[in-house]
């Protein structure tokens, strides 16, 4: 009997020793497997961070070469295509074209006789209703981008919008003329405040020009902010001392926030009729 019971006794403690390296091992397998799925995730993550901006470059640039590919070479004289005399194709020849053609263009432009007959051509065109409208407009937006003396889209600008307190970051598209300037009592600007992540639209604002602060940043990080929603965010290039200071302390917004309601009061009063 006592043999019986110290050999079941032995059983149990070698059962639940090997249960116990069983656990052990099984602990050490789900840490293994932790780290192994955090790893493999993390270098997945860098993969995509390193190969997808230089993929969708590459795609783009693709796509942008084989455009003009497409609609220059089909242009093209068999006898001027290099592709009609090489047994492979060459990427670039209608970009190439095209770059070329509008170079002479704008050569050609400059003399008198181009000068002449784009005259002639602007007069031809200003003759007809819905074709001068789009044509005269399309021709001020690229003068105006494109000139350079021209400060559209040069600069960054933070101004309070829709309320005091909230910050909008904007971009100048020029100084406001004409009619909007002449009505308003302050110096005013146009703003171009962007949407996000499409850029492309946004509303023009009539803001005054005391009321803009001037960012350091450049508008290719401006827009890369914006595209982005904030995440990306350009680094604060000023001292440490400026940015220890707030430019703007809350007390300041708020007693601006009050001088603008008692200033709207004020209009108010001036615009209401006189009693008998």
């Amino acid at each position: 009997m006592k043999d019986s019971e110290g050999g079941s006794g032995g059983d149990l403690e070698e059962s639940a020793s090997q249960d116990s390296r069983t656990r052990s091992i099984r602990t050490r397998l789900r840490a293994v497997r932790h780290v192994f799925n955090t790893r493999l995730r993390a270098y997945f993550i860098a993969g995509v961070l390193v190969t997808a901006p230089i993929t969708i470059t590459v795609w783009l640039a693709w796509e942008i070469v084989g455009f003009f590919d497409a609609q220059v070479q089909s242009l093209l004289p068999a006898r001027y295509n290099p592709e009609h005399y090489l047994p492979f194709t060459i990427p670039g020849i209608g970009l190439l074209v095209f770059i070329t053609a509008v170079t002479l263009i704008g050569a050609l432009t400059a003399g008198l006789i181009g000068r002449t007959a784009l005259s002639l051509g602007e007069r031809v065109l200003a003759k007809m209703p819905v074709i001068r409208t789009v044509y005269g407009a399309l021709k001020q937006i690229f003068e105006t981008v494109l000139a350079h003396k021209s400060e559209a889209f040069r600069q960054v600008v933070l101004f309070e919008y829709p309320r005091r307190g909230i910050w909008c970051m904007g971009f100048v598209s020029g100084r406001t003329e004409g009619e909007v300037q002449n009505l308003t009592e302050d110096e005013v600007v146009n703003v171009f405040l962007p949407t996000t992540p499409n850029p492309t639209s946004g509303f023009l604002l009539f803001v005054p020009k005391k009321d803009l602060v001037i960012l350091d940043m450049s508008v290719e990080d401006g827009i890369k902010m914006v595209v982005s929603g904030g995440i990306v965010t350009p680094p604060d290039r000023r001292s440490e001392q400026q940015k220890a200071q707030p430019r703007f302390p809350l007390r300041d917004t708020i007693g601006r926030a009050v001088a603008d309601e008692e200033a709207a009061v004020a209009r108010a009063a001036d615009r209401q009729p006189e009693r008998i």
